[in-house]
């Protein structure tokens, strides 16, 4: 069993059979009364950020928690397959973790899984992708003034809002965090 002394940021706590990520702490020293540790944590199910106070010295259960590289294969309808690329082992992670990660999924993509023992938590995407417009309806001359937008479906199915100017077959860079369209690719 591990203390709050090995707290860390990216250390995963167990907490009522719960997984919490840690993604800031601060051990802080009043000058009157004992040490604690104060920690931002974000459940790694549900994507809930909570703050919490431990007193310093007090036991936590600290989860093993395996991120490894893998390479999207295909979608077998219920799972998305993937595929390390160390050992060319396949997971199946269900559809439920896959969450909104699969709207900007494309086939050979690298991406981060974060296992706890062997079960999939979640896949991480990198910050932004690049993707192809399959459709768009065409941008009308003198549609070249800034602001408007137009909605546009991506290769993956996802449909996102561009300028007026984008036309369909346009490889566009999309963040993967928000959706939101980042700027045209040159080939």
């Amino acid at each position: 069993m591990a203390s709050t002394a090995d707290i860390k940021n990216g250390v995963v706590l167990n907490i009522d059979g719960q997984l919490w990520n840690v993604i800031e702490f601060q051990h802080v020293k009043p000058g009157k009364g004992g040490a604690f540790v104060r920690t931002k944590m974000k459940n790694v199910m549900t994507g809930k950020v909570v703050d919490k106070t431990y007193n310093a010295g007090t036991k936590i259960d600290i989860e093993n928690v395996d991120r490894r590289e893998y390479s999207y294969l295909y979608n077998d309808g219920d799972n998305y397959v993937f595929m390390d690329a160390t050992d060319y082992d396949q997971i199946n992670v269900p559809a439920a973790v896959v969450g909104d990660a699969a709207n900007f999924l494309l086939e050979n993509q690298t991406v981060t899984i974060a296992l706890n023992n062997g079960n999939p938590l979640y896949v991480d995407l990198p910050a932004s992708v690049v993707l192809e417009i399959t459709y768009t309806e065409p941008g009308l001359q003198g549609d070249r003034s800034t602001g408007g937008t137009k909605p546009a479906t991506v290769e993956t199915g996802y449909q996102i809002q561009v300028p007026l100017f984008v036309e369909q077959n346009t490889k566009v860079k999309v963040d993967t965090r928000t959706g939101d369209y980042l700027g045209r690719v040159s080939d």
